[in-house]
């Protein structure tokens, strides 16, 4: 069985955990899998949209402690460096906005992995929980960045070093999810969500997700005429002249990403 599986359509890259069995745990092959699958998300051309999701009752249970075992004493900063940086980073650089959808546990580094997306819509039965302090590991794959700048620290602080798992009504009161629905109403959210970033104007939403991340860490100047430099091209694109042509014909425009 393949650890993981895409599917493309209608401009919608799906991609799917596929290790149901250990509730979509990280082994070598699936890190190393979904680098390569966000990767080709990225450069395909036909993708304006990106959903990531688990297989089965989990999105992904982080780490999987067993492989890990297995395969003897691992150094961990290179596993991380290796393995989960890389998909980070894929996931925050990726031109196109990266939909969670958040359909069980998320924990450890699958906690990482939704907070890294840029809109987590959720099932009513699913959970967040930071559960590295409970076997004595650090936060990691850029919870310490994402957690902290979502809630605060000192919720971030309590989460963190007590485990303490947030069920999706939670997770929506603090600000961690964009959007609950019951389980059975999950899928026609998130294509609802993916529909509409598929249809929008992929190289305006791309700048505006640089600049909202430029924004966290930047002071105000810079983040001035970082504006500045990103309306210009925003305003030389095609969809720019659409938007613009639509609004004078009283239409919808018809964006196409470029």
């Amino acid at each position: 069985m393949a650890a993981l599986l895409m599917d493309i359509q209608d401009g919608i890259a799906t991609i799917t955990l596929n290790r149901p069995e250990v509730y979509n745990a990280f082994n070598d092959p699936l890190s190393y899998e979904l680098q390569d699958a966000l990767k080709k998300a990225e450069k395909d051309t036909s993708v304006r949209v990106v959903v990531l999701t688990g297989a089965g009752k989990a999105f992904s249970s982080g780490q999987d402690l067993k492989a890990s075992m297995e395969s003897g004493k691992r150094d961990l900063s290179e596993s991380l460096h290796k393995r989960y940086n890389p998909i980070i980073r894929a996931i925050r650089n990726m031109p196109k906005p990266v939909i969670c959808r958040l359909n069980g546990v998320a924990a450890g580094a699958g906690c990482s992995l939704a907070l890294a997306c840029d809109l987590i819509i959720a099932s009513e039965d699913a959970t967040m929980i930071e559960i590295f302090v409970n076997i004595a590991l650090v936060l990691d794959s850029g919870s310490s960045y994402f957690l902290p700048r979502t809630v605060g620290y000192h919720r971030a602080f309590e989460l963190a070093t007590k485990a303490t798992k947030v069920t999706a009504a939670e997770a929506l009161q603090m600000g961690l999810v964009n959007k609950v629905v019951p389980a059975a109403e999950l899928d026609a959210a998130v294509q609802a969500e993916a529909a509409y970033y598929a249809s929008a104007p992929t190289k305006a939403i791309a700048l505006m997700k640089k600049m909202l991340t430029k924004g966290m860490t930047e002071d105000l100047d810079a983040v001035l005429d970082y504006e500045a430099y990103c309306q210009e091209i925003a305003g030389n694109s095609a969809d720019n002249a659409e938007g613009i042509q639509a609004f004078l014909e009283k239409r919808k425009p018809v964006f196409k990403g470029a």
